[in-house]
């Protein structure tokens, strides 16, 4: 039997969406303007505990003559915000109420939420605590997961993402890292998860620069108090990204497709240990380029301390380091983090200079305290400290720095020596 939406329901609530809902089995599908709507889950990933640990629950349209309909044109059919609302709401019930069915207790289901609805209407949310309450799913297993785009109202967006969390729900900030999203999101909802957006992964796979920044973002994340989930894995190749990227979570169709056949969810298609142990195997064979610089440059570098500790002057002492093809800048630090004389450039690096960043390359008297690979070899004298790569703001170009605390004289110096970052130091 189909049922319709009703002709005004300004406010729906169960009882007025349970009609719309059938059951055969251990499965629920529901009516919408003639459609036959179905749940489909796609598994969530765990990289550290190699299995899944959620579900995202994901709208499936069919006609009457079982043909698939796209989302994008199911959601273009309300013709209200009321039946907007509505639909958003029989898409969570039909969710909830299959999802009841798996014999899971542990796992989370991933439930998108519209921003619309969320912004919409005078109160919070009380509908899905009332359908948590029918159905007896607890509220700690669900996620709810929010779009990132532009809303009129952002203190009742605020105030309906606390009304979840106020449930016992942990939140999800969605397709992060596209469009309008950015961290004063973040900052002002404080989700429990952000879900990063797939053109994130397509870039890194692309441009070995985006994979940094992919990176960094997982960093800042991290430090933000949030968990990180990557989506849109589709090649082995993309899983060691996101698996190096540091991200928590994966999902995408590498692992598995959205599936229809929610019996079957049990049956894994990939094994996440094989994937960890290949990342291992990678990383044992690359070169630690930490080390290799330390171990390319440790005579040169003691040698020209040698010559800096008999008095001879910086220039000097730096000649042989200077002349090392990779090698930009060289420069002397006091134990406060103030430099010494000027910075001695190469002659290649003096060629290449970008007279646009002429105002950052007088160097005297700079405060460099700030600086972590100042601070860890002030903290370790004697010992040669490597950066990862970063941007040099002296010439706005990446570079790598080496430094080295010594004492001269009973005065703690630091020989600080910029190298460019994309310079093959292996033999």
């Amino acid at each position: 039997m189909s049922h319709n939406p009703p002709d005004s329901l300004p406010t729906p609530e169960i009882d007025s969406l349970s009609p719309m809902l059938n059951q055969q089995g251990p499965v629920w599908t529901a009516n919408f303007r003639g459609l036959k709507l179905r749940t489909a889950l796609q598994p969530i990933y765990s990289i550290s505990h190699k299995r899944t640990v959620g579900y995202e629950a994901l709208i499936r349209a069919f006609d009457t003559d079982n043909s698939a309909v796209l989302p994008l044109h199911l959601f273009e059919l309300p013709v209200s915000e009321a039946e907007n609302l509505l639909l958003d709401r029989l898409c969570r019930y039909l969710h909830i109420r299959n999802y009841s069915e798996i014999k899971d207790q542990v796992n989370w289901l991933f439930l998108n939420v519209s921003p619309r609805v969320v912004t919409s209407g005078s109160q919070a949310d009380a509908f899905f605590g009332k359908l948590l309450k029918k159905t007896g799913l607890p509220p700690h297993r669900i996620v709810m997961k929010i779009v990132e785009q532009p809303t009129d109202d952002a203190e009742r967006l605020r105030d309906t993402v606390a009304y979840y969390r106020k449930l016992g729900c942990l939140t999800a900030i969605d397709d992060f890292g596209a469009g309008h999203s950015n961290f004063e999101r973040i900052w002002n909802l404080s989700p429990d998860i952000v879900k990063l957006d797939r053109t994130l992964l397509t870039r890194a796979t692309e441009d070995r620069r985006a994979r940094q920044i992919l990176n960094g973002m997982v960093s800042l994340l991290h430090q933000s108090g949030c968990l990180v989930l990557l989506e849109g894995v589709e090649t082995r190749e993309q899983a060691m990204i996101a698996i190096d990227a540091g991200v928590d979570f994966v999902q995408g169709f590498y692992f598995r497709r959205p599936c229809l056949e929610l019996s079957e969810l049990s049956h894994s298609t990939e094994n996440l240990e094989n994937l960890l142990e290949e990342y291992k195997h990678r990383k044992r064979e690359t070169h630690d380029p930490t080390q290799l610089l330390i171990n390319h440059f440790s005579e040169t570098f003691r040698r020209t301390i040698d010559r800096l500790r008999s008095g001879q002057s910086l220039a000097d002492a730096c000649g042989e380091l200077l002349g090392h093809p990779a090698v930009s800048r060289c420069y002397l630090v006091d134990e406060q983090g103030i430099q010494i004389e000027d910075t001695l450039v190469s002659d290649s690096a003096a060629r290449n200079l970008d007279p646009r960043f002429l105002p950052l390359e007088n160097t005297s008297s700079a405060d460099w305290f700030r600086q972590q690979y100042l601070r860890k070899a002030l903290a370790q004298p004697e010992n040669i400290h490597v950066t990862s790569p970063y941007l040099c703001v002296t010439g706005a170009c990446m570079c790598i720095t080496l430094s080295l605390a010594f004492r001269h004289a009973s005065k703690l110096r630091v020989l600080c020596c910029d190298t460019l970052a994309n310079f093959n130091h292996r033999p």
